[in-house]
Formats: structure tokens, C-alpha cells, sequence
């Protein structure tokens, strides 16, 4: 019997890669950088399975192009909105994702950047690279202590809730807002929910952890920042266009807000040029997820969701149903 195919639009871990190969056909990208939507187009239409990157653009297009064969889109990421997925659910095609297990990745990089952000760690590593370190000054890259201020967590799911929790050994008074309540949450630590123009006024640090939906673009544009507090920090590690990056750059040269720590983008890999110009915010190449047990961790669960599913079982972890 003629085994499956597998098309991986771009080298993953090999723990992934052999799991799919013991099993299926694997073609793999050979070439380092994301495919264009014509040669995914091109990739998926004689294949069973396909494992996307959130680079890759899903589209009705693309699925119709899919349909006849294709039974499992898995991205590789927690975030799907790179594909259509009611159009995938129309044409009866699983989508999966891989959520759990970056959770505390990701929530870790975001207490980085704030640590960066508060501490001016960028900006004095700068100072000695360029050799302008002569002697110790009491006033120098003075920043923010994080110990005792008001925590802001925009978008309490998995990873909203792992970073909150992260803010345990600093004694922090923490807001929250959700479409939900979280009352095991709020108990646990001692959390509060309020609506997210409250957490705008009252935080200190405020970070974001939504996903990107027609309602969360622009969530944090030019009225929200300012209504923040003008030693507030801002930080993203959830999708870029949830923050107008003008309104962020002008706020931030203006002095509205004090900071702010940017993991992702609106139009990546593109920055906002002036971004790069300013001193008071600290940049990552979206890398929330990028630990080498965390990718491990999404390559073999992004695997499994396929084999699952080319086995005629349930999605481990299914985005849609079909």
C-alpha cells in the first residue's frame, strides 16, 4: 500500500520529521525562508497532510486548491489566524494547532522584555559596547523597580494566566481583563478583574496576550495609550497588529508612555523604521516560543495531530471541527 504524503513548508526539529517519516512520505522545504502562496499551492495538492508555519497564508485559495486530498492542515503555533479556517471547515479540513506547550515559553519572554524594558538592560549593554562606561554614576540609565506596582494582563487565557503567575515573588497587585471571568484565577492571585480602559489608567505594566481577530486589530491604538499612565510599559508578545505601531511609536517619542518590550509585529518581518530609532523600547524577532525544548514540544505535537488524523482518529488538538 502506497504511503501517505507529507509536505512540511518549512524544517522543523527533526523529533517532528522522523515522527511523521516512521509513518507517511515526508517532503520537506529544503530552503530556509517561507513559501510563497503559489508554491504552497502548488505543494498541497497531491498531499494528505500539510505543516504549516504561521508564515504560511491558508486561504480559500489555497484549501480549494487542497480539498480533494489534503485532510490536515497542523500549524505550527498556537495562533491560526494565517488561515481561513471557515473556509477549511466548509471543505471538511482539520486545522490543529500546538497550544500548552509554549505556555510558559512565551509568558517567559514577556517577563524578559519587561525586565529589559523597567531595567534599561538594552540601553546599558549599548553604554559599554560603545565604550562610554568611565565610572560608576548615581544617575545614570536610571529605570523602574517592578516589585509592589500594578500588573495589567490584557487577555487571560494560557498564557495570560502563566504570566500572571510569574509575578508571584514580586508582590504585585494584579487587574486582568477577559471576555470571561476567571474566578479560580482571581482567587489564586488574588486577581482583579476590571474593563480594559481601567487597566489602561491604573497599571504600571501592562501586557498583552489576546489573539488577533477582526475585534483585537488595533485593540491598543492612539485613544488607549493615551490613557495609559506615563511611566506605563507596554508589552506584546502576542500578535503585532493588535498594536497600531504609529500610534505606539508617537506615544512613545511624545513620552505618553515610559516604554515598551515588542516580541511581534504588524507586518513581519518589517518593523516600524522609527522603532528601530527609539531607545526606551526593546525589540525580539518573534521569538515567545523559542527555547529548543518548547520547539521540540511543537514539532512532536504538530506531528501527532497528523498521524491521528491520517489514522481516521480525532485531532489531539483541533482548532475546527469537521
Amino acid at each position: 500500500m502506497e504511503k501517505k504524503k507529507v509536505y512540511i513548508t518549512r524544517k522543523i526539529p527533526n523529533i517532528g520529521i522522523e515522527l511523521l517519516k516512521k509513518h507517511f512520505h515526508v517532503e520537506i522545504n529544503p530552503e530556509d525562508r517561507p513559501l510563497t502562496k503559489e508554491e504552497i499551492m502548488e505543494k498541497v495538492v497531491d498531499k494528505d497532510a500539510v505543516l504549516t508555519q504561521l508564515t504560511d497564508v491558508i486561504d480559500d485559495e489555497v484549501l480549494e486548491k487542497a480539498q480533494k486530498k489534503t485532510k490536515i492542515f497542523a500549524n505550527y503555533a498556537v495562533g491560526f489566524n494565517n488561515i481561513d479556517i471557515d473556509a477549511a471547515t466548509k471543505r471538511g479540513i482539520q486545522i490543529t494547532n500546538t497550544p500548552d506547550v509554549l505556555t510558559d515559553t512565551t509568558a517567559e519572554l514577556a517577563w524578559a522584555l519587561l525586565f529589559s524594558v523597567a531595567r534599561r538592560v538594552v540601553e546599558g549593554h549599548k553604554y559599554i559596547k560603545e565604550g562610554k562606561w568611565q565610572v560608576f554614576s548615581p544617575n545614570l540609565l536610571l529605570g523602574q523597580d517592578i516589585y509592589g506596582k500594578t500588573l495589567g494582563v490584557i487577555g487571560a487565557g494560557r498564557i495570560g494566566k502563566a504570566f500572571a503567575k510569574k509575578s508571584l515573588g514580586f508582590d504585585m497587585k494584579i487587574l486582568y481583563h477577559n471576555r470571561k471571568r476567571d474566578e479560580e484565577f482571581e482567587k489564586e492571585l488574588n486577581a482583579k478583574w476590571v474593563d480594559k480602559d481601567t487597566i489602561l489608567k491604573e497599571a504600571d505594566f501592562i501586557s498583552i496576550h489576546v489573539p488577533l481577530t477582526k475585534e483585537t486589530r488595533y485593540m491598543i491604538g492612539e485613544r488607549e495609550l493615551k490613557l495609559m499612565k506615563r511611566n506605563a510599559i507596554l508589552i506584546n508578545t502576542a500578535r503585532g497588529p493588535v498594536v497600531d505601531e504609529k500610534a505606539l511609536v508617537k506615544a512613545l517619542k511624545e513620552g505618553e508612555i515610559w516604554g515598551a518590550g515588542l516580541d511581534v509585529f504588524e507586518n513581519e518581518p518589517e518593523v516600524e523604521e522609527e522603532l528601530l530609532e527609539l531607545d526606551n523600547v526593546v525589540l525580539t524577532p518573534h521569538i515567545g516560543s523559542a527555547s529548543k525544548e518548547t520547539r521540540e514540544k511543537m514539532a512532536k505535537l504538530a506531528a501527532e495531530n497528523i498521524i491521528a488524523v491520517l489514522s481516521g482518529k480525532e485531532a489531539i488538538t483541533p482548532v475546527n471541527r469537521v
